[in-house]
C-alpha cells in the first residue's frame, strides 16, 4: 500500500512550475538577477525541495528568515549566496562566519557585532544591509541611518554584498506608497558607501523599470501567488491538494452537520465527509465557505471544519462516494480563490499547508 492510498489528503508540488515562475521573473526584472525566498520551508512546500530545484533552473541567491533554515539547506546550494533576513541575532556570529551564511544586519548593534567578528577573523566578512523605508519593523530607522552616514567607519571590515530595503505595499500598484519608498531608498543609499541595491520583492518586479535593482527578491510569487491582485495571475500554479472521501451518508430535509449544527439541510441530502481539516492547515475560517470540486463541478462545503474532518454537499453528484477525491487546490480552484474564502491571503494557506498529507514532487 502506498502513503498516496492511506491518506487522507495529498498534497503535489510542481517543481517544474516553480522554475518556470522563476524563469518569468528573470525576464521581468532586467536590471539584474533574482533571487529565491525559501523561508517558512519554501512557504510550506518544502525547502529542500524548492531551494535545489531553484538552483538547477539557475538561481544563485537565497533568502530564509532564520539561521536554522539557512543552515538545513546550505549544502544543497553550492556557490550560492546564503542569507538571512531576520538579522543577527547575538551569540550567532561565529557561527554565520563558519558557514559561509551571510546575515542582514538591521541595527547598529549587529553591524558593531559583524565588524567585530571581521576582525577576529582577520578578514572582511559579507553581509547584506537593511534601510527600513516605511515597514516599520526590521532595518536601520532614520536615527541608526544618519549614525552610519556621519561615521561610515563602523563598515569597515564588511564586505558589503548589497542595500537592501522592503516594499509595504508593492501588490497594490498604484499606492503612494511605493514611489516615497523607492524615493527614501534611493535617497538612504546615496548616504552610504556605494554598494549594489536589492528592492523589489515579488509584486514590486511587476511595478516597472523603475523599481528594478541589482537583485530582486520575489517569494510569493515562486509559488503561484499572484503578484498582480485584480489582474490575471501571471504566475503558473504550484500545488494540487486532493482530500479522499471517507464517507457518505444520506440525511434528511432538516438535519444538521457539523459542530453547532451551524449548517441544516433544507431537503434530502448526501454529505460527504473528507479527511482534511484545521490540524492539516485547511482553515477552520473555510468553515461553510466556498467549495471543493468534483469532475470540475463545485461541490459546497457545508458545516464547520473540524480537526480532521471536512464535510461537502454532494448531492448533485451521485458518482461521489467513499474513496473518491475532491479538488481542493488546483486548476478549478486557486489557490488565491481559496485565501479569499478563508479571509486571508495565498502566503497563509501556504505556510499553514500540513504533514499529513502524502506529499508528491512532480519534475524532480
Amino acid at each position: 500500500m502506498s502513503s498516496t492510498d492511506a491518506a487522507g489528503a495529498v498534497l503535489e508540488i510542481d517543481l517544474e512550475a516553480i522554475a518556470a515562475n522563476w524563469r518569468l521573473l528573470r525576464e521581468r526584472h532586467k536590471s539584474g538577477p533574482v533571487a529565491g525566498v525559501v523561508k517558512a520551508d519554501g512557504y510550506g512546500l518544502g525547502a529542500r525541495l524548492v531551494a535545489p530545484c531553484l538552483h538547477a533552473a539557475g538561481c544563485r541567491h537565497f533568502f530564509v528568515a532564520h539561521l536554522d533554515e539557512a543552515l538545513a539547506i546550505s549544502p544543497l546550494l553550492p556557490d550560492a549566496m546564503l542569507a538571512v533576513l531576520n538579522g543577527l541575532l547575538p551569540g550567532t556570529e561565529a557561527d554565520y562566519a563558519a558557514r559561509g551564511i551571510i546575515p542582514v544586519l538591521g541595527s547598529l548593534d549587529e553591524v558593531a557585532r559583524w565588524a567585530a567578528q571581521a576582525r577576529s577573523a582577520g578578514q572582511a566578512l559579507p553581509a547584506l544591509l537593511h534601510v527600513d523605508t516605511g515597514m516599520s519593523r526590521l532595518g536601520l530607522d532614520a536615527r541608526e541611518l544618519a549614525v552610519l552616514a556621519e561615521e561610515p567607519g563602523r563598515l569597515d571590515g564588511i564586505a558589503m554584498r548589497f542595500v537592501m530595503t522592503h516594499l509595504v505595499s508593492s501588490e497594490v500598484a498604484d499606492d503612494a506608497l511605493n514611489p516615497a519608498q523607492l524615493a527614501r531608498f534611493a535617497q538612504a543609499c546615496g548616504r552610504l558607501p556605494p554598494a549594489p541595491r536589492s528592492l523589489a520583492n515579488s509584486s514590486g518586479i511587476f511595478l516597472g523599470a523603475a523599481y528594478g535593482s541589482d537583485l530582486a527578491r520575489p517569494g510569493a510569487a515562486l509559488y503561484g501567488i499572484n503578484p498582480t491582485p485584480g489582474r490575471a495571475n501571471p504566475m503558473r500554479g504550484t500545488v494540487r491538494l486532493r482530500a479522499r472521501v471517507l464517507q457518505v451518508r444520506e440525511i434528511a430535509a432538516g438535519e444538521t452537520v457539523g459542530y453547532n449544527a451551524t449548517w441544516r439541510a433544507t431537503r434530502p441530502s448526501r454529505i460527504a465527509t473528507a479527511g482534511l481539516g484545521y490540524a492539516d492547515g485547511f482553515l477552520r475560517s473555510l468553515s461553510g465557505r466556498g467549495a471543493a470540486f468534483f469532475d470540475g463541478e463545485p461541490v459546497p462545503l457545508v458545516g464547520r471544519v473540524s480537526m480532521d474532518l471536512t464535510t461537502y454537499d454532494v448531492t448533485r453528484h451521485p458518482a461521489v462516494g467513499p474513496g473518491s477525491w475532491l479538488e481542493i487546490i488546483g486548476p478549478h480552484c486557486p489557490l488565491d480563490r481559496l485565501a479569499e474564502e478563508a479571509g486571508t491571503n495565498g502566503y497563509e494557506i501556504l505556510t499553514s499547508l500540513g504533514s499529513r498529507y502524502a506529499r508528491i514532487a512532480l519534475g524532480r
